[in-house]
């Protein structure tokens, strides 16, 4: 009678093991370098760690059997406290473990840091001297947006990319933290608003992989999924010349519509992109007349910008937290946002100066260094006449609105 209520409680669980037998196993079967070489350390740590895990459950069986109530040949010392062997054992192989995983985990994380150029495409095709392929992912409430500034096209909820071509992601978020994650091709890297990140990677063969939010976001994070096509060149320029024929126009107001929550969105794309979107995004300056993050942080740096600060602000009757539908509590003055102190002329060359690609300086990795990488640039740090913008805020005492 005992057999009928096990094999009802195997066929209650008979669906979940057919669910898992679809899963497919892309962190163990990467279609990619970076991921290959990360199986590689996932699979060399979890080994080192079975060193002490094996043994360990084969002494707990062994022990429980050996002395077990009914064997009186065991042997009984009630009085034994100390074996320096026994002591030298449980501590000294550890120990080595310890070491071992410690020194492979460090070179192998400086090895696959997101932010380093690749050394190698695979381990038999090395980098050609070329600039890496760029996307610029924006993770939106609940969607993620891929900009392509070489083809100048964009799209949500679905990516493709050239295969054998290293790509290069530089990853923001427009309102809370996020998670970017291919795991057939690369590692999974955060996605921060007013950051910005970066993460190399390779696809080694062709084919249709599952992208992924893997952090939790809010009510639509399930629904933040998307498809990645690795394709030949000649399949990825035929992708390319569909998505322009789509026709559309992501501009700033486009964008602050595609900024407002929604869920499981079907792809799209957009046949051009307004060049500047992704470094307002980071900055937090899509609006108009809204001062950016950078440009607040270069004036501060100079000292402020005294009485016309204080004078040149605007009410702020749309953000993010009424585009999200939040209310927010107010005290004492009302919310308000500093307009641009920069012309159009300023605010034109320093985003023209920040596009510019900066040549790939690619690391030596052998015999691995444990230099770290430095520190990047803030990308709308560069080319503002700060000192002058000052000098003639201050002058004028009153600053009109110019973005």
């Amino acid at each position: 009678m005992r057999i009928l209520p096990r094999l009802a409680r195997f066929v209650a669980l008979a669906p979940v093991f057919l669910a898992l037998s679809a899963c497919k196993l892309e962190v163990l079967k990467p279609s990619g370098d970076i991921a290959e070489r990360q199986k590689d350390l996932l699979l060399a740590s979890t080994g080192l760690m079975l060193i002490i895990i094996i043994p360990v459950m084969v002494l707990i069986v062994l022990f429980s059997w050996r002395y077990r109530a009914s064997n009186r040949n065991a042997t009984y010392k009630p009085n034994w406290d100390h074996s320096t062997k026994f002591e030298l054992v449980i501590w000294a192989a550890p120990l080595l473990i310890i070491i071992c995983l410690g020194a492979l985990t460090w070179v192998g994380t400086h090895l696959l840091d997101p932010y380093r150029p690749l050394d190698r495409l695979s381990a038999s095709q090395p980098v050609p001297d070329k600039d890496p392929f760029r996307v610029e992912v924006v993770a939106l409430d609940w969607k993620w947006l891929f900009i392509y500034p070489e083809q100048g096209i964009a799209t949500i909820n679905e990516l493709a990319v050239p295969v054998d071509r290293e790509v290069e992601f530089s990853l923001t978020s427009s309102s809370v933290m996020n998670a970017f994650y291919i795991p057939a091709m690369a590692g999974m890297i955060y996605a921060m608003p007013g950051m910005e990140t970066t993460l190399h990677g390779v696809f080694n063969n062709t084919g249709e992989y599952q992208g992924l939010a893997s952090h939790y976001s809010g009510h639509g994070f399930s629904g933040m999924r998307f498809k990645t096509h690795a394709l030949e060149q000649a399949a990825f320029d035929e992708w390319v010349d569909e998505a322009r024929a789509g026709g559309g126009m992501l501009d700033r107001q486009r964008y602050l519509e595609l900024e407002a929550p929604s869920e499981n969105v079907k792809p799209m794309s957009f046949a051009d992109v307004d060049p500047e979107l992704f470094d307002r995004v980071v900055n937090m300056c899509v609006e108009q007349n809204k001062i950016c993050m950078a440009e607040m942080m270069a004036l501060d740096a100079q000292g402020g910008t005294g009485l016309a600060g204080t004078i040149n602000v605007a009410q702020l009757t749309h953000d993010k937290n009424v585009r999200r539908g939040l209310a927010r509590p107010v005290l004492g003055q009302e919310p308000f946002m500093v307009t641009s102190f920069c012309t159009p002329a300023d605010s034109a060359r320093m985003f023209d100066d920040l596009r510019q690609s900066q040549p790939v300086t690619r690391v030596d990795q052998s015999p691995m260094r444990g230099i770290a990488l430095p520190r990047p640039e803030n990308r709308l740090g560069l080319g503002i006449d700060m000192p002058r913008l000052i000098q003639d805020a201050r002058r004028t005492n009153a600053v009109e609105p110019q973005l």
